[in-house]
């Protein structure tokens, strides 16, 4: 029971608050046996009450809440024993020199810890402010530099916050540095992937440990196959797995002998091939593909000796990856470290007429460098012969892709290249902005002549500020058509043709008819973040990707109705360079959350389909018509559009107007009061002029007759 004890004590009695209950039952246990104890064994009964009071004076020495309390029973106790401490003057009279500095000492430190005590208590502070409490008394005592004080306090923190992975990783690298006790390391992992299994970094930290202290092969192979088991969001945290794993086994196999080094040769073969299947569908064409199999080979090589295995890999990342020239070139770099310059060549052949990214030329020279460095005269005046064709080719066509961006943006001075670039982008932004607008007039307009589609001039080339006036306002008229201001002389046809070319639309505003410009996102070199804290600012970012640079512009988005953060951002790179830097860094911490990085990826925008146009005002997109339109649905247009006024005052006066190529099925006391297809405003039939209703025998005899 005592040892029970021991071991209480050593795992929460330095609690500040209720570590003191434990040790106050451990005196009363020793206590009791004290009581029980017989008169006659004299010598058992002093080392009972030498134990009791060590454990008074342990517990002095230790800064808890209730030190005053203990120290007061202590007094009480030690009358009973015969024995006074304290007087008026001092009240720690008679104890021990060492004793009275250990409990000032404890006193003095619990002072400290009052504040923060009063801080992390349960109820008074909401979740968040009691976690960065915590957070704060933990930074406090780690730099007291006690480490069984600090994990009783990350111990508290965590039974608080069971699921926060932040503090649990932040607990196991506290342990792996300072305190490197193999049990309590254990059993700390075994809890934080049972309480954060999808925390990736908590797995490859366990592994990590179990191999420091040299767990056995089976412990490691069964914590790595739960890992993959997991689920985790991003196939980057299931390579680093694959890689922790090679990682052991490859030292593993460093300190055996060539005996009993082959089974795990063949797990560590094992292993890289489950990574390339697995990962093959979600990093291909990507440099941490790349770097897998590099790796893979060169332990095929060094580790097994095995030349055709290392070179087996690099066929089968060229069958899938055969696009990147960092591929062939490791692979030529492999045949190089081995001293196999034939095999070298016959790589070079084999890629040099490929296509790669960037200008294509690069392995071409790479080639003629290593020609020169390794062959012969007659080695390098074969690969210019058949090097020097292809080149010729790749510069042809970046003279041609040349000559085409030339002619988009056109020659212009030096001084004014970055002003024209400008206002071609503006351009851009103004045309696409109307490009919904032309293709519904363009379906209202589909066989009609007039509109101005087949010559439609360049929207680059129109000459700076010809911005001409259009609509007035967007309401019918007296014709039924959308009403046109013929503003500057300028006829209808103008109007929509400027109207269709972007030049002159706005719905809502008259005086100011110039073009708004809208910023226009491509997304060319832009990563995606998520999983933001909400309180993350631009400068926070700025700060945060320092080390890569590049930042050109940050976009922080925010709810469109409350404007509160939605903890996602776009953030413009300068090249591909600092962006492949800044993804990087993912899964890093920022402001106590594990931030997402991602290349940003945006869906093409589907085409507008010709005919679906729309325009405010009109449902059947005829609201615009031009020249030579069918005269015959230009008169009915007018006659309709005549006759509305009369249709009002016919609805106010208690009579129905039905309108329509079905109106011969109409009621006969409704019929009194329609006006029939065709009878314009200046039709002013009388109703006594109207025909007396037949009966069915004068109709009868009327059909006969016809």
């Amino acid at each position: 029971m005592r040892a029970l004890f021991e071991r209480a004590l050593t795992a929460a009695g330095l609690h500040v608050v209720d570590g003191g209950k434990l040790w106050a039952a451990y005196r009363e246990f020793e206590q009791a046996l004290l009581i029980a104890m017989e008169e006659n064994s004299k010598d058992v009964k002093d080392k009972q009450v030498d134990r009791i009071r060590n454990l008074f004076r342990r517990q002095l020495s230790v800064p808890l809440s209730d030190i005053d309390s203990t120290l007061q029973d202590y007094k009480f106790w030690e009358e009973q024993q015969g024995v006074v401490i304290g007087n008026d003057i001092d009240h720690l009279a008679g104890l021990p020199s060492n004793v009275i500095s250990a409990y000032k000492k404890a006193l003095q430190m619990y002072n400290a810890r009052a504040g923060y005590e009063e801080k992390v208590a349960r109820g008074k502070h909401a979740d968040t402010e009691l976690f960065q409490n915590y957070l704060s008394y933990i930074n406090f005592e780690e730099s007291s530099g006690d480490p069984a004080r600090v994990q009783i306090l990350y111990e508290r923190a965590i039974t608080e916050f069971p699921v926060a992975n932040d503090l649990w990783l932040s607990y196991t690298q506290y342990l792996d540095s300072n305190l490197k006790v193999p049990s309590i390391i254990k059993s700390v992992y075994a809890i934080a992937v049972r309480n954060c299994p999808w925390v990736e970094a908590l797995w490859a930290k366990y592994m990590l440990a179990l191999e420091r202290f040299d767990a056995s092969e089976e412990e490691l192979s069964a914590v790595f196959e739960r890992s993959l088991h997991c689920g985790f969001p991003n196939p980057n945290e299931y390579l680093d797995l694959f890689l922790v794993r090679a990682d052991g086994l490859r030292r593993q196999i460093m300190k055996m002998d060539e005996i009993s080094k082959s089974s795990y040769l063949a797990q560590l073969r094992e292993t890289f091939q489950r990574a390339a299947e697995y990962l093959s569908s979600h990093l291909n064409y990507t440099d941490q593909f790349l770097h897998l199999h590099a790796y893979w080979a060169r332990l095929e090589y060094q580790l097994g000796g095995d030349l055709e295995a290392a070179r087996g890999v690099w066929e089968s990342l060229i069958k899938t990856c055969g696009g990147m020239l960092e591929v062939w070139q490791g692979y030529i770099n492999m045949e190089l470290s081995a001293g196999n310059i034939s095999e070298a060549r016959a790589i070079y052949k084999k890629c040099y007429s490929r296509r790669f990214k960037g200008s294509g030329s690069e392995i071409c020279e790479s080639w003629l460098r290593f020609e020169r460095e390794y062959g012969s005269l007659d080695d390098l005046d074969r690969a210019i012969t058949k090097v020097t064709p292809r080149l010729k080719e790749l510069r042809l066509f970046q003279q041609q892709q040349e000559t085409k961006s030339h002619e988009i943006v056109g020659p212009s001075p030096i001084g004014q290249k970055d002003d024209i670039t400008k206002s071609v982008t503006k351009e851009k932004a103004t045309y696409q902005a109307s490009s919904k607008l032309s293709n519904s007039l363009q379906a209202s307009n589909k066989r009609k002549t007039g509109v101005g589609f087949n010559d439609r001039k360049d929207q680059f080339k129109r000459k700076k500020g010809a911005h001409g006036k259009g609509l007035s306002s967007v309401t019918p008229n007296k014709g039924g058509e959308l009403g046109l201001s013929n503003n500057d002389g300028k006829d209808r046809d103008t109007v929509s043709r400027e109207l269709v070319h972007g030049e002159a639309y706005q719905q809502t505003e008259v005086a100011n008819l110039n073009s708004v410009e809208q910023p226009v996102y491509t997304d060319q070199c832009t990563a995606f973040l998520s999983n933001l804290s909400f309180e993350v600012t631009d400068e926070q970012l700025r700060q945060f990707f320092s080390d890569t640079g590049g930042v050109m512009a940050i976009r922080l988005l925010r709810d469109r109705f409350s404007g509160k953060p939605r903890g996602l951002a776009y953030i413009d790179f300068q090249n591909e360079e600092k962006l492949s830097a800044a993804v990087e860094k993912n899964r890093q911490t920022l402001l106590g959350k594990k931030v997402s990085i991602a290349r940003s990826n945006p869906k093409q925008s589907k085409r507008e389909q010709p005919g679906r146009g729309r325009i405010a005002g009109g449902r059947g997109g005829r609201a615009l018509s031009g020249r030579g339109s069918d005269t015959r649905t230009d008169e009915r247009r007018g006659s309709s559009a005549q006759s509305a006024p009369t249709a009002v005052s016919n609805q106010q006066k208690g009579h129905v107007k039905l309108t329509g190529s079905n109106t011969f099925a109409m009621p006969r006391n409704v019929a009194r009061t329609a006006r029939p297809l065709g009878w314009g405003v200046k039709d002013n039939r009388s109703n006594d002029a109207e025909e007396t209703p037949k009966s069915n025998e004068e109709f009868r005899k009327f059909l006969l007759k016809s």
